[in-house]
């Protein structure tokens, strides 16, 4: 099997953008398309394909930024201007935007958890498959990927729940490194008890 040593470089070195820094221009659609495709191969027991993919390009940004602030403000009733502005422009930050939403079939024979874990995935494989095509990409969840009225208005079912909002786009600064777990720290071998 042919080893590949830009592929080991890119895991060992991969590190999120922030999505406050990026610009234009984003993935093409045919970048958008092998982004999306790379996520979809992560492994999936059962065949379910438990998770989907909601698109905010152009616009779209914008209008669901809008959404954001009408329902910030309603949440946090001492909000500030500033606060709320912050809010509406949170998905204008990055040219794309890709709002990966797990859903479970519960009661079936594959764990929900391992669903959930096939959704954390599918993030991991687009961040790796944008860094690759040369892009800047983060992975976030803060609090409208939980909010019950930001879920609505995204069409969730009863079975869905936002697993990241993955931001796309061309980077502006580099990236500085962040200290990483020692190995020795984390890893240990089992041993059978004699």
């Amino acid at each position: 099997m042919a080893k590949s040593k830009e592929t080991i470089d890119l895991l060992l070195t991969r590190r999120s953008a922030k999505a406050l820094t990026m610009v234009e221009p984003g993935p093409s659609d045919s970048e958008i398309e092998m982004i999306l495709r790379a996520g979809a191969r992560v492994p999936d027991h059962g065949k379910l394909a438990p998770w989907r993919f909601i698109l905010f390009k152009d616009d779209a940004r914008a209008k669901f930024g809008d959404l954001l602030a009408k329902i910030y403000a309603e949440v946090e009733t001492r909000a500030t201007e500033e606060q709320i502005a912050f809010e509406r422009g949170r998905l204008s930050r990055a040219p794309l935007v890709v709002a990966v939403v797990s859903r479970v079939t519960p009661g079936i024979k594959i764990p929900e958890w391992e669903q959930i874990l096939s959704a954390g995935a599918v993030c991991q494989n687009m961040l790796i498959a944008a860094t690759a095509l040369g892009y800047g990409a983060q992975w976030l969840t803060e609090w409208y990927a939980f909010d019950a009225s930001v879920n609505e208005a995204l069409g969730l079912g009863e079975n869905e729940r936002v697993a990241g909002y993955l931001y796309f786009g061309s980077e502006s600064v580099p990236k500085d490194e962040r200290p990483r777990p020692e190995l020795s720290d984390i890893t240990s071998e089992w041993k059978p008890k004699a």
